[in-house]
């Protein structure tokens, strides 16, 4: 059967590959904008090795580019059980209302509902902040009410960590002030990620000027990244598999850039997996065109997605897409490997041989690691 087949089923073993532990980047570049960036020309799949504030040579004047703004909060949070004195390590995931949130917790089996828990501050000192558990999800998340502060949320700095990826290793306290620094977009705003729109890392604010200064247009959607991003793929068939729920918005005047733009055929450049979603996302949600591959008026939206877009599929809005190097049998490798060859699923093998080629030329990877344009 050919690789260029719409119906083969895809598997998710397919999207394997072996990364050198050492190739893990585990602190950021020293200069944002002098992480590593590998082009890549879809039509020909020709590779180009390149610095990433080489990516304005890529873009044209009339250009979009889309970058997502929400902020990374310090979701990671430590406590003590009220009644046993036993550890917690907390990660929260959404917001439900002030001082309601869904939440991951480390020991899961000791959180029962009922569990009262003393907040530690950064320094590890008990805080006058406490959460009780109220509530389980099938899925094992636990739902959370925090008492003393009006808002948690106004106080995470105080009690909060980055909330880190597991395969970035840190000792107690080590790189804190770096993390909080560099985990974090430059031009973030909204509060509400669990998690960094990575691809956004690699911009300073002086990068944005000249690509602003070259005649693109800079625009921004906000999503706020979940825990559910970077999971792993767990069923056997791709397309079993479930996304979590993503919370995303876009402003009137993204969707006006974006619109004028299709109008005069020029290029919508996402940067980040996530900016891609919420535009692909608001694509299907038009009800002004049906058709495959044309991109229906774009309208300011606030909702949440759950797109789910891995080989075959067909790119509405997306023209060009900045991202970084993804984990293997991620939703994220095969979003890119998507946009690798819409509408056919041989993308795959082409993102994997430009992995192969990151690697043989020792690119870093994952969220403080290199980029890679698709073009």
């Amino acid at each position: 059967m050919s690789e260029n087949s719409r119906n083969r089923p895809l598997v998710t073993s397919s999207f394997d590959f072996a990364l050198p532990a050492e190739l893990i980047a585990q602190t950021p570049a020293p200069q944002r904008d002098q992480s590593r960036l590998l082009v890549l020309h879809r039509q020909s799949s020709q590779l180009e090795h390149r610095c990433f504030r080489d990516v304005t040579h890529y873009l044209r004047a009339g250009d979009v580019l889309v970058l997502n703004n929400s902020r990374v909060i310090p979701a990671r949070l430590r406590g003590v059980n009220v009644r046993t004195g036993g550890q917690f390590e907390i990660l929260l995931l959404q917001e439900n209302a002030p001082n309601d949130w869904w939440a991951m917790l480390r020991p899961g089996k000791r959180a029962r509902v009922g569990t009262e828990i003393i907040l530690r501050d950064v320094r590890g000192i008990k805080s006058s902040m406490r959460v009780t558990v109220v509530g389980q999800n099938a899925e094992g998340h636990r739902r959370l009410r925090f008492s003393g502060p009006q808002n948690i949320l106004s106080l995470l700095d105080d009690v909060g960590e980055v909330p880190l990826p597991p395969y970035i290793t840190r000792t107690s306290g080590e790189h804190s002030e770096l993390d909080r620094a560099r985990y974090q977009t430059v031009f973030a705003l909204p509060p509400g990620s669990v998690a960094a729109p990575t691809a956004g890392l690699h911009f300073t604010t002086g990068l944005l000027d000249t690509i602003r200064a070259r005649g693109v247009h800079v625009c921004f959607v906000t999503l706020h990244v979940g825990p559910g991003t970077f999971a792993p793929v767990k069923s056997e068939s791709v397309s079993a598999h479930k996304m979590h729920a993503e919370r995303f918005a876009i402003s009137a005047e993204t969707a006006g850039l974006i619109n004028e733009a299709k109008c005069d055929q020029r290029r919508i450049v996402a940067v980040g997996t996530t900016t891609l979603r919420a535009l692909e996302t608001l694509a299907t949600l038009s009800t002004v065109s049906s058709q495959p591959n044309t991109a229906p008026p774009m309208h300011a939206y606030s909702a949440s997605t759950r797109m789910f877009i891995h080989p075959p599929h067909d790119f509405r809005i997306v023209d060009a897409l900045i991202t970084n190097f993804h984990l293997p049998r991620s939703t994220l490798l095969m979003l890119v490997s998507a946009f690798a060859a819409p509408g056919q699923i041989c993308g795959r093998q082409i993102i994997l041989n430009a992995y192969a080629e990151a690697i043989r030329h020792r690119y870093r990877f994952f969220s403080y690691g290199d980029a890679l344009l698709v073009l």
